[in-house]
């Protein structure tokens, strides 16, 4: 199987930091192209049905910090792309694998969402379970 294409759902967390590393590693060595993927956690903030422009605006900005920095951590000659959804992490992460021919998933498996200390380990364990592309979780 060739690795071309490799999706990095990233949440600034140490373990999506440490995936990150990881995957330069793997994009290097297989000469592929990185695709970092935030998804701004909606299930988290959506106590009430409707969002207000401002904390949509606050999140989409952390991710766009966040993106920004995975993508100043990748070497001169490796290709990259950062992409920001919104959504449930798990389904968004599986649906922009598929819809985008990914050959491989590299995440951590702890994230901090949005909530620090909320525990995100059923996103990987999840992606695992239901993905159609191999997928490495780094402790």
């Amino acid at each position: 199987m060739e690795i071309k294409n490799i999706l990095v759902p990233v949440d600034g967390s140490e373990g999506s930091d440490r995936a990150v590393t990881q995957a330069i590693a793997l994009a290097e060595a297989c000469d592929a192209k990185l695709n970092f993927l935030y998804v701004a956690n909606i299930n988290q903030l959506a106590i009430n049905a409707c969002l207000s422009d401002a904390i949509l605006d606050a999140v989409t900005k952390a991710g766009n910090v966040i993106l920004d920095r995975v993508m100043d951590m990748v070497p001169t000659g490796v290709e990259k792309e950062a992409f920001s959804e919104t959504g449930s992490p798990a389904v968004v992460i599986l649906d922009f694998a598929a819809d985008n021919a990914m050959d491989m998933i590299v995440m951590g498996s702890r994230g901090l969402g949005v909530v620090k200390g909320v525990l995100l380990g059923s996103v990987s364990q999840y992606i695992v379970e239901q993905s159609k592309c191999p997928v490495l979780v780094v402790k």
